[in-house]
């Protein structure tokens, strides 16, 4: 089976799926794609009782897809700058500190704490793990996802504040907590000495983190050169998409993060001051569409991908078990690692009540966990851990994602709150 036949049957599925979504199960996008594909899976299996000829097939498709490399190296990149392009600098500004704490000292908290919580409670349930192995699950499973988080955020009625917050930390933390997964793996593979473990993700950050940021900085500013001296809406548009796809390249040369290169990047772009000086109205509105376009398509793939992934992840009771305790832990692991970050700023910012309870149900998990889970080191552990990161995943974007509206409207006492459109 041939790449273009794979990617051919994806897209037309996920064309299929969006329709039958939009026309009959109206949720948000990410959601409905991923549930059709996880019901998809379900009724392959069914099915197979009388012919499993469609399962083997769908299974053979989905072994050739290499869904790390796929997400990391492919999608990541893409839908990180598309994000970032629009979303409101000015209003991350206006959050930044409590942004920058929520993906640093957030992200590392909640490593420690899934990692120690796991690590008893998979022993309690009769499954021990060595605890390097959940350490790893813990910057598997920490970071929140800037896909789902995005394709979610704006059906939720989340106030602005908030969800300013919640964005602006998933398209940051997940550069932090791939940088940690890396430095632990090196940790787990007898490349970096355990003992040095603070003085390993000291430097593994200054070079992956502080790099990626001067590469997206760099990035856009030869960008906004380039587009300011012309006027050719085709042209801009190519050189938005060479920013991407060279960027993303040269950032795995440097071995610096490469989605934190894009993330800068998009918001230097995105930047109200850098698109009047540099875009005329009509390459604006285009270069806004082409992202959109770009964002929607990849999100779209990406999620019924998600959804078949089922038929390749091994599934038991004990699988299923360890995944229900670890989505109690990792909720209870991300309340407590923003409890100190919103007290700080609670005040200054008037940051509204229950601000805790409802970033910690709004931080989503998504393709980027999967990809990483898929990314950890043999070991007897390790379908164990990509088993439960499935099923954290999926309880996060089903449950989580379908009710962050009614939760956040019950905790600030709102009757109901429209979704904002894109453009608020």
């Amino acid at each position: 089976m041939d790449y273009f036949l794979i990617a051919s049957l994806l897209v037309i599925t996920s064309a299929v799926f969006g329709y039958v979504n939009l026309r009959f199960l109206k949720l948000p996008n990410t959601i409905g794609l991923m549930l059709m594909g996880i019901l998809l899976t379900l009724g392959l299996f069914l099915f197979a009782r009388i012919d499993d000829t469609p399962l083997h097939f769908a299974e053979d498709l989905i072994e050739r897809i290499d869904f790390k490399t796929v997400v990391l190296d492919v999608m990541l990149g893409f839908l990180l700058f598309a994000g970032a392009l629009h979303t409101d600098l000015e209003r991350l500004r206006k959050q930044g500190w409590p942004i920058v704490l929520f993906a640093t000292v957030g992200v590392v908290t909640s490593v420690l704490l899934v990692g120690v919580l796991v690590h008893w409670g998979f022993a309690a349930v009769g499954h021990p793990v060595s605890f390097m192995y959940c350490l790893l699950f813990g910057a598997v499973i920490s970071p929140t996802d800037p896909i789902a988080v995005l394709g979610v955020m704006k059906q939720a009625g989340v106030p602005v504040a908030l969800e300013t917050n919640i964005v602006g930390e998933s398209l940051f933390n997940d550069g932090v907590g791939v940088v940690v997964f890396i430095t632990l793996v090196s940790i787990a593979q007898g490349t970096a000495a355990e003992g040095d473990l603070i003085g390993a993700v000291a430097y593994t950050f200054s070079i992956e983190v502080f790099g990626g940021v001067l590469l997206g900085l760099l990035l856009g500013w030869i960008c906004y050169r380039l587009m300011r001296r012309i006027n050719d809406y085709e042209i801009e548009v190519m050189i938005t998409l060479a920013c991407v796809m060279g960027g993303y390249a040269g950032a795995q040369l440097l071995h610096v993060s490469g989605p934190l290169a894009m993330v800068t990047a998009g918001l230097l772009l995105g930047n109200s001051g850098v698109r009047q000086a540099s875009m005329s109205e009509r390459t604006e509105e285009l270069v806004d569409k082409f992202w959109h376009l770009v964002d929607v398509l990849l999100n779209a793939l990406l999620f019924v991908l998600i959804g078949l992934e089922l038929l390749v992840v091994d599934f038991g009771a004990t699988e299923l078990l360890a995944g229900l305790l670890a989505v109690v832990l990792v909720l209870f692991a991300r309340y407590t690692s923003l409890l100190l970050p919103v007290r700080l700023f609670a005040k200054k910012l008037d940051f509204p009540k229950h601000t805790t309870a409802i970033m910690t149900w709004g931080g989503l998990r998504g393709g980027l966990s999967i990809a990483l889970a898929l990314g950890l080191p043999a070991s007897p552990d390790r379908d164990l851990l990509i088993a439960v990161t499935y099923v954290v995943v999926v309880f996060s974007i089903l449950v989580q994602g379908l009710t962050l509206g009614r939760l956040t409207n019950r905790l600030l006492g709102r009757k109901s709150a429209a979704p904002r459109s894109a453009a608020s």
